[in-house]
């Protein structure tokens, strides 16, 4: 059984820009229960099926499986809703940690997200400069609910 605990930054500056090379992602959602997320993925040229549980705190289960590039492109045609979220992650490794820095595109173009994996909750960690508020508990910033309520619809309200 896998866990997922993560933290995630708003991005503020430039700087990261340089520390790391960019991916093309795309990722649709499958109708679910607010216990329950299903997404498929293609990143650049691999692609994974994952299932996500209900987050509690910053912490949630998580299974990840790959899946040929067809079928995940079948999948988010047919089977996934709209919009799909669409980003370049870059992965900055620094220190013992590796930071994903989403910069994402179309419906939710202007957001630049940073997220990083921990072993624990409680795990102290030391923020890079271009880290700025940090959002791990506000569910607008799940790349579900974005899917669903986009950046660009709320960022100026």
């Amino acid at each position: 059984m896998g866990q997922e605990i993560e933290r995630k930054f708003l991005v503020r500056g430039e700087e990261w820009r340089s520390l790391g090379t960019g991916i093309s992602y795309r990722q649709g959602y499958f109708p679910t229960s607010p216990d329950c997320t299903v997404r498929v993925r293609i990143a650049g040229d691999r692609a994974y099926l994952t299932i996500k549980g209900k987050t509690k705190g910053i912490s949630r289960k998580e299974f990840e499986y790959p899946i040929p590039v067809s079928e995940a492109s079948e999948m988010l045609e047919e089977l996934c809703d709209r919009p799909f979220i669409e980003k370049i992650r870059y992965r900055i490794a620094i220190g013992n940690l590796v930071w994903e820095v989403d910069e994402f595109t179309g419906e939710n173009q202007g957001l630049i997200l940073a997220e990083v994996e921990l072993e624990n909750e409680n795990q102290a960690i030391l923020l890079p400069e271009w880290i700025g508020q940090e959002v791990s508990r506000d569910p607008r910033y799940f790349n579900s609910n974005l899917a669903r309520s986009p950046y660009t619809h709320w960022r100026d309200r």
